[in-house]
């Protein structure tokens, strides 16, 4: 099973959709898509929100490995289940979709520049469970807001020390050295985040594989070294705050990247809508991220 997502992973033609939105990120989600605070009295009626809004998403005739490969799952949907299975098991098992698992607990205070992620106790026992759970690979975000080669070497640094701990444990790690599409000097922190991976790639042992999630760049393919590094499984986009229609065409100008979008994902879906108005829009919005994404 392993190697069936690992070459789906490598060679498959779609997407990652990123179901992984958190406590902190949900209430927004759900603002979103059309249920608002008043609708939740507490975080366990809140999760339930948006785990029928997931439920629903994975469910949709669209939402197979035809187009989207992969998803990411928050701990608490993979400890939940669709359709009466648990819920990597059914993704896989049903829709052939491949299923990770975001693992950080949040961001600690900018300092030099970055946001490094918060200290992660009993991560052994996660990635114990998620493997037997069906889980594939991991993700985790950190986020960069200002070119400063000394915080972007920390934020590097530091995930590539949690994805040695994410492969002992025979997952994929995915990077997300998230950086902030609002700051003035992004250019140039793609180009200093693009070099520091490089170099942390060359010590990584051989036969080793890390999946990189990059925020779309200002300038086109500048991560192209990334992407044609044997230690690279795929290299996957962010949104990031772009509309889907920026962040597609952003896409499409950049080789050998696909998607793996939030927001621009669920971008106009609501729970307002019948099943067949909201069906109907998520392949059209599957459609437009496949299409970006293959482009390349």
């Amino acid at each position: 099973m392993h190697q069936d997502m690992a070459a789906q992973m490598r060679n498959g033609n779609g997407f990652i959709a990123a179901l992984d939105q958190s406590g902190g990120s949900t209430p927004k989600a759900l603002r979103l898509y059309g249920v608002d605070d008043s609708a939740y009295a507490n975080d366990a009626e809140m999760f339930d929100h948006i785990h029928a809004m997931r439920a629903r998403i994975v469910d949709a005739p669209a939402f197979t490995g035809a187009k989207v490969i992969g998803a990411i799952l928050f701990e608490m949907t993979m400890n939940r289940e669709f359709s009466g299975q648990p819920a990597a098991s059914y993704l896989w098992n049903e829709r052939r979709v491949v299923p990770f698992l975001k693992i950080d607990k949040g961001l600690e205070a900018e300092a030099d520049g970055v946001q490094l992620l918060k200290d992660m106790p009993g991560l052994d026992a996660l990635l114990y469970r998620a493997k037997g759970l069906g889980i594939f690979g991991t993700k985790e975000r950190s986020v960069i807001n200002m070119a400063s080669p000394t915080g972007i070497e920390a934020i590097v640094a530091q995930q590539f020390a949690v994805a040695k701990q994410v492969l002992s444990h025979g997952l994929v790690p995915i990077l997300e050295p998230e950086i902030n599409i609002n700051i003035a000097d992004k250019a140039h922190a793609e180009v200093l985040l693009r070099d520091a991976i490089l170099r942390h790639l060359d010590d990584m042992p051989e036969g080793q594989e890390v999946m990189l999630k990059l925020t779309l760049p200002d300038d086109a393919n500048v991560y192209q070294a990334l992407v044609d590094h044997p230690k690279v499984m795929r290299v996957v986009a962010l949104s990031g705050g772009y509309s889907r229609a920026e962040a597609t065409a952003r896409l499409s100008k950049n080789t050998g990247i696909i998607a793996s979008f939030s927001r621009a994902l669920t971008e106009g879906l609501s729970a307002q809508q019948s099943d067949a108005e909201f069906n109907t829009l998520l392949s059209s919005t599957i459609e437009d991220i496949f299409a970006a994404s293959v482009a390349g």
